[in-house]
């Protein structure tokens, strides 16, 4: 039993990478993964921020996120903060490439429908519950 062991033990020693002494900034790097898209670092290692803001980025938003779910969604469509925040999603996901401006345009209503289509949802071109659902969005 101990001789089973030993070879566990020594297999699994074999596979697994110990940091050398010599690159501990490898080993680190590897371990908290310093080349992760949502959380990138400029060359000093402080997190980068975008310098493009939106428009919409400054509107007023509800004190409290769950009061949104109660919100329909031909109310939501006219608050341009929510409607920033479905561009926002649309364009990171491919569907909408127009301007983010807190506007419910002709060309929003398509990305909506692109990816209804593609969720294989009703498609309606509107804001409804399970395209909420799919973006995240409350």
């Amino acid at each position: 039993m101990n001789r089973v062991f030993v070879i566990i033990l020594l297999a699994v020693s074999a596979c697994v990478p110990l940091p050398c002494r010599a690159e501990p900034a490898i080993f680190f790097d590897r371990l908290f993964n310093y080349d992760d898209p949502l959380a990138r670092r400029d060359e000093h290692g402080l997190f980068y921020q975008p310098p493009t803001l939106n428009r919409t980025d400054f509107d007023r938003r509800r004190d409290f996120r769950a009061m949104y779910y109660f919100q329909s969604g031909t109310s939501l469509i006219s608050d341009p903060a929510y409607v920033g925040a479905l561009q926002r999603d649309l364009r990171r996901l491919g569907y909408y490439c127009g301007e983010i401006d807190g506007n419910f345009s002709q060309d929003l209503s398509g990305a909506i429908a692109r990816m209804q289509k593609n969720y294989s949802m009703t498609v309606t071109g509107t804001l409804t519950v399970s395209v909420r659902r799919a973006l995240h969005l409350p």
